[in-house]
């Protein structure tokens, strides 16, 4: 049998496909299910290639579902799945599809980010919370205001500061349960309730509030931040995957190189604007210059 190249390329594709799937599986009760439908369809075709023919029909009309229940099983799986490689792809096409794009960026990534007075909130606050065992749960978005997640409590749309969130953490405060939502140097709501992480394999001394912190980074492009009420220790959770011991610095590091993407972005898109202008200008010039030379 002749082995073609693209035969080549489509078992590769099917290859990284079903690692991707694995990773994003891994850990949960989706993997188990996962594994017995594996089995089931196995043990069908096995019963079809022995001819049972009473046995087979009553499968096949089960497995004639299968799609739909698979999908109704495994919903929160492709939606983070799909949010994984929209994000992949958004990534991409930012940095490497313009040529615009891409020279910009490659000299803002040169130069030094600064740090905003709100990631400066941020990290003060949880160092004081941290010094106080004041639990708390800060999610910093770049991307989105989190709209439904933000209306599971309260509306605040205020400036970002140290003394607001420790305010809104407080022990005695009506808003210290749940997360805070952070976006655009705004604190967009407190109190809100984040989906919890179904991953079986997390360790048994995370709470609730570590565990919400995982669930929100498995299904949205966020960051963040959790102080513990136990240890008083700040944790960075971003993609799934939560850091733990580390300093200030490396904390107030991390914050900015995840809010810099955007912040470069924006940048590149207003300058990217301006080019545009300016070539829109001197076309009207020179177009003004034809007329008035016809003209004389």
């Amino acid at each position: 049998m002749e082995i073609r190249l693209w035969d080549i390329v489509d078992i590769s594709l099917v290859a990284v496909l079903l690692y991707q799937v694995y990773k994003l599986m891994k850990g949960s009760m989706a993997m188990r299910v996962f594994l017995g439908f594996v089995f089931f369809y196995g043990f069908y075709f096995l019963v079809k290639s022995l001819q049972m023919e009473l046995l087979s029909n009553i499968l096949s009309y089960v497995m004639s579902g299968g799609i739909l229940a698979l999908i109704i099983l495994f919903q929160n799986e492709i939606r983070k799945f799909l949010l994984m490689v929209a994000k992949s792809m958004s990534d991409f096409w930012h940095r490497n599809s313009n040529p615009i794009f891409r020279s910009f960026y490659k000299n803002q990534s040169n130069g030094k980010s600064g740090t905003s007075p709100s990631l400066n909130a941020v990290v003060e606050a949880a160092r004081e919370m941290s010094f106080s065992n004041t639990g708390a749960l800060i999610v910093l978005s770049k991307n989105s205001e989190l709209r439904m997640i933000a209306s599971s409590g309260d509306l605040l749309d205020a400036k970002v500061s140290k003394r607001i969130l420790m305010s809104i953490f407080y022990k005695n405060s009506p808003l210290h349960d749940g997360a805070v939502i952070i976006h655009d140097d705004r604190v967009v709501a407190a109190r809100c309730i984040l989906p919890v992480s179904e991953n079986s394999d997390l360790p048994a001394q995370f709470g609730l509030r570590h565990r919400a912190a995982i669930g929100m980074t498995e299904s949205s492009d966020v960051l963040v931040v959790v102080v513990s009420e136990e240890t008083g220790q700040i944790s960075l959770v971003r993609n799934g995957e939560i850091s733990h011991n580390l300093s200030v610095q490396e904390i107030r590091r991390r914050l900015n190189a995840y809010l810099s993407t955007e912040n470069n972005l924006r940048e590149e898109i207003k300058q990217v604007e301006k080019i545009i202008k300016k070539e829109l200008e001197e076309v009207e010039k020179e177009e003004k210059e034809k007329k008035e030379g016809s003209t004389s």
